[in-house]
This record gives structure tokens, sequence and C-alpha cells, in this order.
């Protein structure tokens, strides 16, 4: 069995699919976890390699950033921002912007005015948008999770981004962390870890080069010591 975390946003199954494919007689266990805890519950080995959001404290652990997600801002479908195609960090200057425990979102200063409290989830602060109390910034995955019909998100492309990434304690790499982080990169199935590439094939020995053949003119050559007299014009 191979135990595989995940963060709420990321959605495993692409490479879930490839393991089954591959591995057909190791099953997979998805664990989904709080971005909060997913470290926690690697290091106490409650799963074999999961995919967290950076960043994490990354003492005792190998990670492999994969990509990086679009920001947006989540708002009622009557906000003024609904209008726009996207939304600038500036515009929210007189926004009250919430921010959640769980925020995984670096900010070297948060946009807009701190709300009148924090929420304990994204799943909280998404609730409190839709009262019209605030709004909120988070990767667009997670907009889209935690999806209801009042709001609507406009992407915000000044604004920090979330990147995933796929991590593991590092002392425990095993053949199986190995054969799915082989996936995770798209590898092949018949693509080598760490093998030496076998030699290529000697080459068949080449044939002795011939002598080029001398280019005949038509006419015989003048013997040595002789030049060739040419034709008078007429």
């Amino acid at each position: 069995m191979f135990r595989l975390a995940y963060v709420p946003g990321v959605t495993p199954a692409k490479w879930v699919s490839t393991w089954t494919e591959r591995m057909p007689g190791v099953p997979v266990t998805l664990v989904a976890v709080p971005a909060a805890e997913v470290v926690g519950l690697l290091r106490n080995g409650g799963a074999d390699a999961g995919f967290v959001r950076l960043p994490v404290d990354r003492d005792g652990l190998s990670v492999i950033p994969l990509y990086v997600e679009t920001t947006v801002v989540v708002v009622p479908k009557d906000h003024a921002a609904a209008a726009a195609d996207e939304v600038a960090v500036a515009d929210l200057i007189d926004e009250e912007v919430f921010h959640p425990l769980d925020d995984t979102i670096e900010w070297t200063v948060r946009p807009g005015v701190p709300a009148f409290t924090r929420p304990a989830t994204t799943a909280d602060a998404v609730e409190l948008v839709a009262t019209g109390a605030g709004v909120l910034l988070v990767p667009q995955s997670l907009a889209r999770l935690h999806h209801r019909r009042s709001l609507t998100y406009r992407p915000v492309p000044d604004a920090p981004q979330s990147q995933v990434a796929l991590t593991w304690p590092t002392d425990a790499t095993t053949d199986l962390v190995e054969e799915f982080i082989g996936i995770v990169r798209g590898r092949t199935v018949n693509s080598s870890r760490g093998r030496t590439p076998a030699a290529p094939a000697e080459k068949p020995a080449q044939r002795q080069a011939q002598k080029p053949a001398q280019i005949s003119s038509g006419r015989r050559a003048a013997p040595a010591g002789r030049k060739s007299k040419g034709r008078r014009p007429r």
C-alpha cells in the first residue's frame, strides 16, 4: 500500500491513475489533510508522501516544487470587482480582506484592511464573504473548491502566488516513493532511475576507403615528363 496525502485544492487523480496502471499490485490510499497539518502527518509516518502548499518547514523533508497557482479574489457577484476581467492589489485598498489561519500565500504587505476576525479555515472565510462582510484572496483551486452560487472570483495578477510541491520524509525514501516521484516528474514506464545507460552497440567495421577514381576527360593522360599537346584552334 502507498499512502498519499494531499491538501485542499490539489487534485492527485492523474498521478494516481498512472500509478494504478503501472503498479496494479500496490493500492493507493488517499489521505485528505488540512494544509496546516500535512507536514506533521508526514513526519509522524501517517503518509508516505504528500502534496503540500509552500512554504513548509523543510527540516527532514525532501521537496519537489511542481506548479504555481494564480491568486484570485473571491467576492459576491454584485461586488464592483465582478465587473472587471482582473483586479489589481491596489484596487483592494479599501476592502476588508479576510486572512484565514490556514492561508498559505506569503504576503510582504497584506492588501486592504484587516477584517474584523481571522477565520480558522478558508472554508469559513468563504462563508463570511458570502454574507458581504469582506473579500478573500486564495489560490484559484481553492476558490473553485469552495464555490458558491452567490460568489465569483477574479484573477489578481500582481499578488503573490501559491506553489504546490511533492514532499516526503528524506529518511523514508523508499522504492515506492521513488516510483511515485518518477510518475510526478513524467518519467515513462521504461525510464531508468539512476541506472547506467547501456553502451551503444558497436558500429560494424568500416570498409577500407577506396582510392578515389581518377576523373576521365576522354583523353589519355600524357606520359610523365611530356606535356600534353593541346589542339590548335581552327
